[in-house]
C-alpha cells in the first residue's frame, strides 16, 4: 500500500472514531433529552448532572492518558474505548434508572477520551514519523460529523421511534463505526525516529506559557460544553422555536466538520495562537447570538459561528501539545484536557442549578459567553508572552 493511501486510512480510522465515541456514544444525548424529557420522565436537574457525569468520564479518561508514555498501552486502550462506546449506548435504552444512566454516561465519557486523545495522539504521532504535515485538522472533522450524524439520526427516528428505541438504532450504528475505527489504525512505532531516520525529541515551551494556555483551555470548556450539551432544549423551549433544537444541532455539526480543516490553514498563514483568538472571537457571538436576537434565523448563525471555531480551538490546542511533545503526543493532550474536562464537569452542572431557580438552560449561555471572553483576555496576555519568550516557543506557534 502507498504511503499516501495508508495516510487515508489511518485518519479515516481517526474519523470514524470520533464520529462513534463523540456522535453516538457522547452526543446524540443532546438532540434526544427533549424526548427523554417527555417521555422517560428525565428531570431538568437530572439531565444535568448526567451531563456532568459524562464529562466526569471524560476527565478520568483524559487524566489516564496524561500519565500513560508506552505507546503500545495507548494503543489498546484506545481499541478497549472503541468498544466501550458501543456499551455506553446500549445501556442507556435498557432502562429508566437514573443510576444506570449515570454509568453509561460515565464510560461513554470514557470512550470519548480514549478516541479524542488516546487515538489523536496516536495518529499524530503516525503522522510525525511518516513525515506528513502534522495537523489534526481532517481528523478532528469526525467530531462535526458526529455531531450532524446524531443529530440528523435523531430527527429522522423521532418521527417513528421511542426514545429507548432509538438508542439501539445508534448502537447498531455504533457497530458499524467500529470496525473502521479498529480495523484501519496499524500498530504503534516505538522508535525514536521518523521513517526517514529524523530524531523524534520533545521541544516543550515554558511552564507560565502553558499555565496560561490551559488557563483559556478551560474557558473554552465552558464556552463548548454548555452550548453542545444543552442547545437543543434551549432552542426548543424559546418562543416559537419548538421542535427547532435538532436543525440547530445538526448545524454546528455540519459548520464543524470542514472547520478543523479551515483553521489549520488559517494557522498556517497567521500562526496558531493568532488563530486561536481570532476563533474565540467569532465562538463569543456564535454563544450569545440565540439569546441576544432570538428567532430561527439568529440561531442558525450562531450555530454555524459555534459550530465553525468550537472543534478549530480543540483541534489547534491539542496539535500544538503534540507538536510540543512528538515522542508522547497523547500525554500532553491529557494534561490540557485535564484543565478542559474540568470546565465541563462544573458548567453543565451550574447551568442545570440555573434552569431548576430560572427554569430554563438560556442562563447558561451567558454564563458561557463570558467565560469566552475572559479565555481570549489570556490568549492576548499569551500572545504577549510569546514575543517576550521569543526563540523558547517552538514551531508550533508559528505561521
Amino acid at each position: 500500500m502507498s504511503d499516501q493511501r495508508q495516510r487515508i486510512k489511518v485518519l479515516s480510522a481517526g474519523i470514524f472514531s470520533l464520529i462513534l465515541v463523540m456522535g453516538v456514544a457522547r452526543f446524540a444525548y443532546t438532540p434526544l433529552l427533549p424526548l427523554m424529557q417527555h417521555q422517560a420522565g428525565l428531570g431538568v436537574a437530572a439531565a444535568g448532572w448526567l451531563a456532568a457525569i459524562n464529562y466526569a468520564g471524560y476527565l478520568s479518561g483524559a487524566l489516564i492518558a496524561s500519565l500513560i508514555s508506552d505507546m503500545v498501552l495507548k494503543d489498546r486502550l484506545y481499541r478497549i474505548g472503541m468498544i466501550l462506546a458501543i456499551v455506553s449506548t446500549v445501556m442507556m435504552g435498557m432502562t429508566t434508572d437514573f443510576t444506570v444512566w449515570a454509568i453509561s454516561r460515565y464510560v461513554a465519557g470514557l470512550s470519548s477520551a480514549a478516541g479524542l486523545l488516546l487515538g489523536s495522539g496516536l495518529i499524530l504521532n503516525w503522522l510525525i514519523r511518516h513525515n506528513h504535515h502534522s495537523e489534526l485538522g481532517i481528523h478532528f472533522a469526525g467530531i462535526g460529523l458526529g455531531i450532524a450524524s446524531a443529530a440528523a439520526a435523531v430527527f429522522l427516528m423521532n418521527q417513528w421511534l421511542s426514545w429507548d428505541q432509538q438508542w439501539y438504532v445508534l448502537t447498531a450504528l455504533g457497530c458499524l463505526l467500529l470496525v473502521p475505527a479498529l480495523g484501519w489504525l496499524p500498530p504503534p512505532d516505538r522508535s525514536a525516529v521518523t521513517k526517514t531516520g529524523q530524531k523524534m525529541e520533545d521541544a516543550p515551551p515554558s511552564a507560565f506559557f502553558m499555565r496560561l494556555l490551559m488557563s483559556a483551555y478551560f474557558c473554552a470548556g465552558i464556552g463548548y460544553v454548555v452550548s453542545a450539551t444543552f442547545i437543543v432544549a434551549i432552542i426548543d423551549h424559546m418562543p416559537g422555536m419548538a421542535g427547532k433544537g435538532t436543525l440547530v444541532f445538526f448545524v454546528i455539526g455540519i459548520a464543524a466538520a470542514p472547520s478543523c480543516i479551515a483553521w489549520d490553514l488559517i494557522a498556517r498563514r497567521i500562526g496558531k495562537l493568532n488563530a486561536l483568538i481570532a476563533a474565540s472571537v467569532l465562538q463569543i457571538f456564535g454563544i450569545m447570538l440565540p439569546v441576544l436576537a432570538g428567532g430561527l434565523f439568529a440561531a442558525i448563525a450562531g450555530a454555524i459561528l459555534f459550530g465553525g471555531t468550537v472543534m478549530g480551538i480543540v483541534s489547534l490546542v491539542l496539535t500544538m501539545a503534540g507538536q510540543y511533545y512528538p515522542t508522547r503526543p497523547a500525554k500532553m493532550m491529557g494534561k490540557m484536557t485535564l484543565s478542559y474536562g474540568a470546565a465541563q464537569i462544573i458548567a453543565p452542572a451550574v447551568t442545570g442549578w440555573l434552569a431548576t431557580r430560572l427554569g430554563s438552560y438560556a442562563e447558561g449561555l451567558y454564563l458561557a459567553g463570558g467565560a469566552m471572553f475572559a479565555g481570549t483576555l489570556i490568549l492576548l496576555i499569551l500572545r504577549a508572552v510569546e514575543k517576550r519568550e521569543g526563540g523558547n516557543i517552538v514551531a508550533a506557534q508559528q505561521p
